[in-house]
C-alpha cells in the first residue's frame, strides 16, 4: 500500500511536467503559425483598402509592394500626392521594423523546435521561449498599430470614414461567403453515399 502511496505523486508530478510541455509546445507552435502568416502577408485586421491591397499587407514585402499596397487603399479618397508620400515612408518604416521581428521570430521558431527535437524536452526552456515569443508577438502588434495610428493622423475624417465603409462591405462579404460555405459542407455532409 505504501509503495503504491508513493508512486502516485511521482505520477502526478510526472503528469503535469508533460501537461505543462506539451501546453508549452503547442503555444510556441501557434505563435510560430502567426509569425509566419504575418511574414506571409495575409492581411490582419486594419484599414481597408480599394482593390485587394492595404490593411496590414502595407507592412510587409518591398518598397515597391508596399507603395502599391498604399495607393490601392488611397484610390478613391481624393488623396493628395503629399499624403501618399507619408503614408508610404511611414508604412516603408514599419515594413523594415516588422521585417526585423520576423527574422527574430523564425529563429525563435527553430529554437522551439530543437527544444521539442530533444532526447529529454526540457519544459522550463519551453516555457521561458513561449513567453518570448509572446512578448514578440507583443512588440509587433504595438508596431503595426502605431502605424496605423500613425497614417490615421494624416488622412481626413471623412477619408478614414471612407475606408470604414470598405471595411463593412469586405466584412459583409466575407460573412456571406464563409455562410455559403458552411452551407454547402452541410449539404454534401446530408447527400446519401453513391451506391457502386
Amino acid at each position: 500500500m505504501h509503495e503504491v502511496k508513493a508512486a502516485q505523486p511521482r505520477r502526478q508530478g510526472s503528469m503535469r511536467a508533460l501537461q505543462l510541455m506539451a501546453v508549452s509546445v503547442f503555444v510556441v507552435a501557434a505563435l510560430g503559425a502567426t509569425f509566419s502568416a504575418h511574414a506571409q502577408g495575409h492581411r490582419g485586421p486594419g484599414m481597408g483598402d480599394g482593390g485587394g491591397h492595404g490593411g496590414m499587407m502595407m507592412f510587409d514585402g518591398a518598397p515597391q509592394q508596399i507603395g502599391r499596397s498604399v495607393d490601392g487603399m488611397l484610390d478613391g479618397l481624393n488623396a493628395s500626392a503629399a499624403q501618399r508620400t507619408q503614408i508610404k515612408q511611414i508604412a516603408t518604416a514599419a515594413a523594415a521594423d516588422l521585417k526585423a521581428q520576423h527574422e527574430a521570430a523564425r529563429g525563435m521558431r527553430e529554437k522551439g523546435m530543437q527544444i521539442f527535437s530533444a532526447p529529454t524536452v526540457d519544459a522550463a526552456a519551453a516555457e521561458s521561449l513561449r513567453q518570448q515569443m509572446s512578448a514578440q508577438h507583443d512588440q509587433a502588434s504595438k508596431r503595426r498599430l502605431q502605424a496605423m495610428l500613425d497614417i490615421a493622423k494624416v488622412l481626413t475624417p471623412e477619408q478614414r470614414a471612407k475606408i470604414g465603409e470598405r471595411m463593412k462591405e469586405r466584412q459583409a462579404v466575407m460573412k456571406d461567403r464563409m455562410q455559403r460555405m458552411q452551407q454547402e459542407r452541410a449539404e454534401r455532409g446530408q447527400r446519401p453515399p453513391a451506391q457502386k
